[in-house]
């Protein structure tokens, strides 16, 4: 905003452009990569981000910005949808876990290491820097791709690609990801809001209807009669719902409640995501062992007693007492997402793999875009009651103890829901 001397509604833009490309373009990327072979997409994708990125760090105007930020998203949702995919090939199903546990201790390192090693940047060399950096990393990424990662089985059978689907696909994710987003700046009854949401009802509608007819289509339904892949997904959908109201409600108890700075505040809301990575590559290994269901209800019922540890927090709270319950949290994360991931990779053909790793971003993809709207909706609600009508970011630090307590008792509901999805897809693998 400073920089470009711009608005706060067209400054969001930037952000908005990447993440509407990267949700919406993800199952049409996947199914190429069934169809094509995953290596050269993925490294194809690789080297639009990093071309996007020094295009963005040397964007001229905001509206410059913002279209390479969308070419930028376009680059990720091939990295995002298909990197999962290629580790599921290389790797035999003995060892599937352990390398989608290391994948997740990755990201959960960089999603702990990401605002910190962000702020340093802008602290140093401005908000253009966040984009350059990528520059060099992206080009040795690109060749270590190019030269390590094995090509990927050809596809014997020709296949036509559903132009139409990823038309309505696109059509469709991009209305629900833009009508949410309205939706939280402007109301779920606006009109702007109402209209595109409305827009995805029948997008969805109409993109069911056109898969089951056509002989290749973009997303085989037949798949979702599989539990393992549909139950693994709807929990999937249902954590990320927490996690991201997770990160958005935190703060506010710790600024508004504690009084804690911004640096440490940062520090403590990176506690989760980095038990989470140092647990998740041994949770991968022992999914391998004990299998992928049971590793994933253990995780689950972890999350479930942080969250309800975490719903007692008060105004006389320590350090140590965040702590220990957000490491329960974190801890229960590391312990279901590997075993999670790994089910669904699991759970489709080999030639499938592609569009069941874009399954598995999109689920994460919709459970964060309905997270900040669900529990933030449940935080501001309870918080104004209490406030006698007041708004969150202004109500009194009673009110937001009280809504902060609230959230996180639904939160440990919802994960009850994406807990007993994993028991009936224990129950149909029991009764196969």
């Amino acid at each position: 905003m400073q920089s470009f001397q711009t608005t706060f509604p067209q400054a969001q833009w930037a952000v908005l452009s990447y993440s509407l490309v990267s949700s919406s373009l993800v199952l049409a990327a996947t199914r190429l990569g069934d169809m094509w072979g995953k290596k050269h997409l993925y490294l194809g994708g690789m080297v639009i981000f990093t071309l996007s990125s020094l295009l963005c760090g040397l964007a001229p105007s905001i509206n410059w910005l913002i279209g390479f930020r969308g070419l930028q998203g376009l680059g990720s949702v091939f990295l995002s949808g298909l990197g999962l995919a290629i580790i599921t090939e290389v790797f035999p199903s003995s060892e599937r876990g352990r390398a989608v546990g290391i994948i997740g201790s990755v990201v959960s390192l960089g999603v702990a290491l990401g605002p910190s090693t962000g702020g340093l940047l802008l602290g140093l060399a401005g908000w253009r820097s966040v984009f350059l950096i990528n520059v060099p990393l992206g080009i040795i990424a690109s060749f270590l791709v190019a030269r390590v990662v094995p090509r990927s089985p050809q596809v014997m059978v020709k296949q036509k690609f559903d132009l139409v689907g990823a038309f309505l696909a696109l059509v469709t994710l991009g209305s629900f990801a833009l009508g949410m987003t309205q939706g939280q700046r402007q109301g779920f009854g606006s009109e702007s809001a109402l209209s595109l949401l409305a827009i995805a009802s029948v997008g969805l509608v109409t993109f069911l209807l056109l898969e089951v007819r056509l002989k290749h289509p973009l997303l085989e339904l037949y798949l979702f009669r599989n539990l393992r892949l549909s139950m693994s997904l709807l929990s999937n959908v249902l954590v990320f719902i927490v996690l991201s109201g997770v990160l958005l409600v935190t703060p506010f108890f710790l600024e508004r409640v504690q009084n804690y700075s911004t640096l440490k505040v940062g520090l403590l809301l990176a506690v989760p995501s980095v038990i989470s990575g140092l647990v998740a590559p041994i949770s991968g290994t022992l999914s391998d062992r004990f299998g992928s269901r049971l590793m994933g209800l253990v995780g689950l019922g972890l999350m479930i007693g942080g969250c309800l540890g975490i719903s007692t927090f008060n105004a006389q709270l320590t350090e140590w007492g965040y702590v220990l319950p957000y490491f329960l949290y974190g801890l229960g994360l590391g312990f279901f997402r590997s075993p999670n991931d790994s089910t669904v990779m699991g759970a489709v053909p080999r030639e499938r793999l592609g569009i069941a790793s874009g399954l598995l971003s999109l689920s994460r993809t919709c459970g964060v875009t309905m997270g900040i709207s669900i529990i933030g909706a449940v935080f501001g609600s309870i918080s104004a009651q209490v406030a006698g009508g007041i708004d969150a970011a202004a109500a009194p630090p009673a009110a937001i103890i009280a809504g902060f307590q609230g959230t996180f008792r639904v939160a440990a509901l919802i994960l009850c829901g994406a807990a007993v999805a994993s028991a009936l897809r224990f129950h149909q693998s029991k009764q196969m």
